[in-house]
């Protein structure tokens, strides 16, 4: 048959959905580790891409089996009640997540400050943690230092928890200057997507062991989502050929929850990650995402509570 532009489309859609049967067949690695009866890891669902109301996706959370859900701070208050709304009535926990937009430092510290404090301090429903997408990569550390004694201050406050991201584009965009964050305050904590780092750094981060291993002590929270050398989210974790960048990313997160459970912790937080189209990789010219991100990130949901659950 001749190769065009129609049958490129369909025979790759075809070649990708045969494929895409034969990796769901996998099944979630079970867990590696002696994990005590009390410990649970709780992970949460995230509606990036997700097309519906809040209830919709509230609802599909909880049939999946999730523990919760981890979305933005919503700033009006009809949206706040929407969200607490659906969040009572499937009986789910939230983390938010918080951050600013301007490319202007003191404009951008309003933003944030002002999302974060309506976070922190509304008593209708109290989140698990405040993660935060904290200041720009861009920013000299005098102008993203607001950042980091706000949340502090906050966080003494309440009682909340609040990690910052290791997020390309962001304060944390790469290794060696999270490295730097945390030297100079010993108090800072991490939302840890190292899939960021790896991008960036390109590589799976063998030459920087002793930054790593600092950062995995200083980790709070996990973003669940697998990078590699050469972007942050893998096509498809289930894919054979990408078993080196899934079993260290494992690794990674072993170390977390094992630092956890010897701090005397009973969970660990988590966020399945795995993003839409266009961070899912597409086919060209249909631009037809080359796997289902609902599909994936309850995958991951199954992989890592099988794996960080006490065995039965």
């Amino acid at each position: 048959m001749p190769i065009n532009r129609r049958n490129f489309i369909t025979l790759s859609s075809a070649l990708a959905a045969g494929s895409f049967l034969q990796a769901g067949a996998n099944h979630p690695q079970k867990n590696c580790m002696q994990i005590p009866a009390e410990f649970s890891p709780l992970i949460l669902a995230t509606n990036w891409g997700f097309e519906g109301s809040t209830d919709a996706f509230c609802a599909k959370a909880k049939a999946a089996g999730y523990d919760g859900i981890e979305v933005w701070w919503p700033t009006s208050e009809a949206s706040q009640q929407e969200l607490f709304q659906a969040l009572e009535k499937y009986q789910l926990q939230v983390g938010f997540l918080t951050g600013g937009s301007s490319s202007q430092p003191e404009k951008h510290v309003e933003q944030f400050t002002q999302m974060i404090k309506g976070a922190m301090l509304q008593t209708r429903i109290r989140p698990l943690y405040i993660n935060c997408h904290s200041g720009k990569d861009y920013f000299t550390p005098a102008q993203n230092l607001p950042f980091i004694q706000l949340t502090q201050q906050l966080s003494g406050q309440t009682g909340i928890p609040v990690y910052h991201e290791t997020h390309r584009g962001r304060m944390l965009y790469s290794a060696p200057i999270t490295r730097q964050y945390l030297e100079q305050h010993p108090d800072l904590k991490l939302t840890l997507d190292i899939s960021h780092w790896c991008n960036v750094h390109e590589s799976l981060l063998q030459d920087q062991t002793e930054t790593i291993q600092l950062a995995l002590k200083r980790t709070g929270h996990i973003h669940a989502r697998i990078g590699h050398a050469e972007g942050p989210q893998v096509n498809d974790p289930r894919a054979p050929e990408w078993k080196q960048a899934v079993d260290q990313h494992l690794q990674w997160w072993d170390t977390v929850v094992q630092q956890a459970i010897a701090g005397g912790a009973s969970r660990m937080t988590f966020l399945t990650e795995f993003g839409p189209a266009d961070y899912l990789p597409t086919l060209p010219y249909s631009r037809q995402p080359v796997a289902n991100q609902w599909d994936i990130n309850v995958y991951m949901m199954q992989l890592i509570r099988n794996r960080y659950s006490a065995k039965k």
